[in-house]
């Protein structure tokens, strides 16, 4: 297993390894014990599938307070999937990272709690999992709009399909601290 770090601390790209043969593959999804070697030592409890069509932008999407940290993949199609930092006091509140995850490269993105996600979908149909570390809970979902200028998200797709609620989301600017999660150092300090 090879794990990139990204310009985001925490949030890692993670290419499980491989075994192929003339019959097809295997590779682990998930191996506490393998990513905790690597600095991830989430307890996941929820796993998640959605299945979407070319031009679907899902996001971006946080939880708080009960913020989820995710492990994202593609098991069919291509997506461009995005972390945005959200924590309160954080030195890189604001800035994003975007990976390009197919089924294809196989890869993974492991999004800690405290950022925001969404993806957009490149391929014809695509299907996207995730395991979180908490439980989904609408009355605590919060979201900011995919095009916010101030972030620039360099999304591949200009005019993407959207939900109802992702067209209502504000700019990251506009909303509350109270909403955001709060950003502590290695000293427990903010």
């Amino acid at each position: 297993m090879r794990c990139y770090e990204t310009a985001l601390p925490d949030v890692k790209v993670i290419e499980p390894k491989l075994f192929a043969d003339s019959r097809g593959f295997f590779m682990e999804i998930w191996n506490a014990s393998r990513y905790s070697e690597i600095g991830i030592t989430a307890n996941f409890v929820q796993d998640n599938l959605s299945f979407s069509t070319k031009g679907i932008l899902r996001g971006l999407h946080y939880q708080q307070p009960y913020p989820q940290g995710k492990l994202v993949y593609v098991l069919q199609g291509e997506v461009f999937d995005v972390a945005v930092d959200v924590r309160y006091g954080s030195p890189t509140l604001g800035q994003w990272v975007g990976v390009t995850l197919s089924a294809q490269n196989k890869r993974q993105l492991y999004i800690p709690e405290g950022f925001a996600h969404g993806f957009c979908v490149l391929s014809e149909t695509a299907l996207f999992a995730y395991k979180c570390t908490e439980f989904y809970s609408p009355h605590t979902e919060h979201g900011i709009c995919w095009n916010d200028p101030d972030l620039g998200i360099l999304w591949p797709i200009d005019q993407p399909t959207l939900s109802e609620k992702d067209k209502l989301y504000p700019r990251l600017k506009d909303i509350p601290w109270e909403r955001l999660a709060k950003f502590e150092d290695e000293l427990g300090e903010l």
